[in-house]
């Protein structure tokens, strides 16, 4: 599903050269959850937002479902972004002007879904992630766990292929993370595939696949359930 050959990512800064990437090779498998740790300027953060497609590689190539979408327009980008990716922030990025519902129907208004059909799939999210009755509550009225719930609803309203979460308890408290893991659980267990970028050793052990990064490379990518272990040597 996803596929990543020889990606590299080179910043520059004023007269020096910055690897976030060194050459990464990954394959990740539609239905798989999948947890990426390391330490900040590990590269986690850089390798999702290309992912996402919110970056572009230095070099390399990037299939998502078959299709070499380095390869595509800025405006083909946008649109894979937006049908096949949803993203979950820790800061939530969501609209403080609009309700929770308003919030969680952007995306069916962007891809101009008719007003009945987005009414009736807002209603299902609202229910599937217990927040029926904060429909019309703006964020500065809804609790920060209830607030990723939204950005969750809001991700995964048009059934993508991938959901990516970069540090999604990252801003709430230890009850209120267990909650909103359990709903990223939940997607998985349906078929979703997560990618879940995290300094909390315990959310990234929960995965099914654990990715570790330093200094730009993958340096062990376990899978607990098979006991498998893959090792890469670091460069520095």
């Amino acid at each position: 599903m996803i596929a990543l050959s020889d990606i590299s990512r080179i910043f520059i800064m004023g007269d020096q050269e910055v690897r976030a990437l060194n050459h990464i090779n990954l394959t990740i498998n539609a239905g798989e959850y999948v947890s990426v740790m390391g330490p900040s300027g590990s590269g986690k953060s850089t390798l999702l937002n290309i992912i996402g497609l919110l970056d572009q590689p230095s070099s390399g190539a990037y299939h998502l479902e078959t299709r070499d979408v380095t390869a595509l327009t800025e405006a083909e980008q946008a649109k894979v972004r937006r049908e096949r990716i949803g993203f979950i922030f820790q800061a939530f990025h969501l609209v403080p002007r609009l309700t929770a519902a308003e919030n969680i129907e952007l995306p069916l208004i962007l891809e101009g879904l008719p007003p009945a059909e987005r009414q009736v799939r807002v209603q299902a999210a609202l229910e599937q992630t217990d927040l029926g009755d904060r429909a019309h509550h703006r964020p500065a009225e809804l609790s920060g766990g209830q607030r990723q719930r939204v950005a969750i609803a809001r991700a995964t309203i048009l059934s993508p292929a991938v959901l990516l979460a970069d540090e999604p308890t990252g801003n709430l408290d230890h009850k209120t993370g267990a909650e909103v893991v359990a709903l990223l659980e939940k997607l998985h267990h349906e078929g979703t595939t997560v990618i879940v970028v995290t300094h909390d050793r315990e959310l990234g052990g929960r995965a099914h696949r654990r990715i570790q990064m330093r200094d730009g490379e993958i340096v062990e990518d376990t899978s607990p359930k098979s006991q498998e272990r893959r090792y890469a040597p670091s460069n520095t």
